[in-house]
């Protein structure tokens, strides 16, 4: 291979490596806070693509969707345009994991994504394979194409997927890769490591995709979408996007695939030994589960389509890195399954990672200044958690350039900042997936109002428009007035009125009470009270369910509430120049790990592993002896 001769191109005041979902929602935040912004991509036509399964959303991930659509990204207001089915998960279980998922048309999104792109002010859109991050006296200078062309960038934003470095494996066959037969990010990925990046090798995979018209549906169970669509996009709630949906199927794998797998396990990638990076531990191959769950006689199987204008089906839980052959031979054992076509075969592909503890919460590197990264590159796994990665490094960015303060989402404040810290803070050495269980302050991170927690921070910082912010404070507004009408409105215990509530199955009122009262009892909805409440005013969909969860966990919520507060207090208690040699009694494992990881916070040092409560003490000791030496010395 030969490359090109150097001569600059142009100059930017940030540069956007890679154009998946963390490029994308990059470069939209540099934009629209008004820098001159470059996104270059190996090829255009890899924008936003959904390389493994077309559906945007699910456990966890739905509520990133909705945080980044609350901060003025871009992701909700796709997937709204592109969907074909839509469901919300967990209904039969509190809001709190109430979680909405779509499955996109895999084309359009793609398309329509790029189309946002095009459209976009302050921001150019280029195909160029970038093959080195220019770096000069501790800070970036731009980045150089594989054509030799320079693009200064006063900031740069890596944000590569799986392509970097990427090597696809089916069984013994394996050869450099990007995902879905793109062209791999070699020479970048060559390029970090001499700079002596520490990087380590990580792994996901995805299934084969057959004909839609070689299955048998009659012995599969329909998964059909919600009747009422839920819009991901806080700017669309209130507008009908109802359409045709598509139907998706589950069926199940058999004792004949298990036996299958179990008899050429040993022609598998992952276990000749091949691979030597790990995979998600929760998005298993089926030759993982088959091994790690060997009691099961099956596993569920879900077929879903990849698009309204094309017959490939999406084989969701069948991920493998067994040779053709015997995939061939495992799908057709599967039920309804036994006469289908693959268009594409499952692989697993292997890409290169940096170990994400070398990034600052604002995802900018510790020791290069301008250089931030985003997405797989970072370790996590998903459309969702790369975009939420992008949309915050984009910010900050724009921020480091204007001399402002960083903007740095914590843990209290959404599933963005859990993402994020766990991420730089404890690392990872599988693909990071985010999930409902990894916050701890869940109950106030809900989905439903992930625009009362966000929305105000993105305005301040530019990045909110305008019209979304007045739909934001008009919804605000609404739902404090309709909480405070509900307190005023009082019941007293007649007859009559007991009458009513016990045919409502809501049980009878001893003293007088408030409708916002009796909405906290588990047999009460907001629906059911209308009978006490004729002057009720008309209101949305969104603002019901708000007002009905905001009564319903009130309690729940306060305690929680103080419980972030102390969480607050210990994120406030910066450890900013701390010379951690000076600090008496700590643990040689703890002195090491604050050397190195650098911590933000007392709070964040805390969460970091093989630091003890005795060695936060002593960190809270001499930050108390520096506050008294300072006081002393004025």
């Amino acid at each position: 291979m030969k490359i090109g001769k150097d001569f600059i191109y142009d100059e930017y005041d940030v540069v956007v490596v890679g154009a998946g979902h963390a490029g994308c929602e990059a470069a939209f935040a540099a934009a629209r806070m008004g820098m001159k912004t470059a996104i270059l991509t190996i090829n255009l036509d890899g924008i936003a693509l959904l390389s493994c399964n077309p559906n945007i959303g699910g456990t966890g991930k739905g509520h990133l969707v909705r945080e980044i659509d609350a901060l003025g990204g871009e992701m909700g207001l796709i997937i709204d345009k592109t969907f074909i089915q839509s469901r919300m998960l967990n209904t039969s279980k509190g809001p709190a994991v109430h979680s909405l998922r779509a499955q996109a048309d895999k084309r359009a999104y793609h398309a329509e994504m790029k189309k946002a792109l095009e459209k976009q002010e302050n921001l150019t859109l280029k195909m160029a394979e970038v093959i080195d991050i220019i770096i000069e006296n501790g800070e970036v200078f731009g980045v150089r194409s594989l054509t030799g062309a320079i693009y200064k960038a006063k900031s740069v934003i890596v944000c590569t997927g799986t392509y970097l470095g990427g090597r696809i494996y089916i069984g013994e066959c394996n050869f450099p890769s990007g995902p879905d037969g793109m062209h791999a990010s070699t020479l970048l990925a060559e390029s970090l490591r001499n700079m002596d990046f520490p990087m380590r090798r990580m792994k996901t995979g995805t299934p084969a995709r057959v004909h839609a018209d070689t299955i048998d549906y009659s012995v599969m169970e329909v998964q059909k979408g919600d009747e009422e669509i839920i819009p991901f996009s806080f700017l669309n709630q209130g507008k009908d996007l109802s359409k045709p949906q598509v139907d998706c199927y589950l069926t199940y794998t058999t004792k004949e695939v298990h036996d299958i797998i179990r008899e050429n396990i040993d022609r598998s990638a992952m276990y000749l030994g091949d691979i030597e990076g790990l995979g998600p531990r929760y998005c298993p191959s089926i030759e993982d589960k088959v091994v790690r769950f060997a009691d099961k006689d099956k596993h569920q199987v879900f077929i879903e389509p990849e698009g309204i204008d094309n017959k490939e089906m999406y084989i969701q839980g069948v991920s493998t890195s067994l040779p053709e052959d015997v995939q061939l031979k495992l799908y057709h054992k599967i039920t309804g399954l036994e006469n289908c076509q693959f268009t594409r075969t499952s692989y697993a592909i292997e890409y290169d990672s940096i170990e994400s503890t070398e990034l600052k919460l604002t995802l900018e590197h510790k020791d290069i200044k301008n250089l931030f990264f985003a997405g797989q590159i970072n370790g996590s796994s998903g459309y969702e958690e790369a975009a939420a990665q992008g949309l915050v490094a984009g910010i900050n960015a724009v921020l480091n350039l204007r001399g402002e303060e960083p903007f740095i989402i914590d843990r209290s404040e959404a599933y963005i900042g859990v993402l994020i810290d766990d991420l730089v803070t404890k690392g990872t050495k599988e693909p990071y997936r985010m999930m409902t269980s990894r916050a701890e302050y869940r109950l106030t991170l809900r989905q439903d109002n992930a625009d009362m927690r966000l929305t105000q921070r993105g305005y301040d910082i530019g990045l909110v428009s305008e019209e979304r912010y007045q739909m934001f404070r008009k919804k605000k507004e609404m739902l404090e007035s309709e909480l405070e009408r509900l307190k005023s409105i009082k019941l007293t215990p007649t007859n009559e009125i007991n009458e009513k509530l016990k045919e409502l199955k809501i049980p009878p009122i001893k003293n007088g009470m408030s409708l916002y009262e009796i909405l906290k009892r588990p047999e009460a909805n907001y629906e059911k009270l209308q009978v006490f409440d004729q002057s009720r005013p008309s209101l949305p969909r969104e603002i019901k369910m708000a007002v009905e969860t905001e009564i319903k966990y009130e309690g729940y919520i306060k305690k929680q509430s103080i419980q972030i507060e102390q969480f607050k207090k210990l994120e406030n208690k910066k450890l900013v120049d701390i010379d951690y040699d000076k600090v008496a009694n700590l643990s040689n494992e703890a002195r090491a790990k604050l050397k190195d990881l650098r911590p933000n916070s007392i709070g964040q040092a805390s969460r970091i592993t093989g630091i003890s409560p005795a060695d936060i003490t002593m960190l809270l000791i001499y930050l108390e002896q520096l506050r008294r030496g300072k006081n002393e010395s004025k």
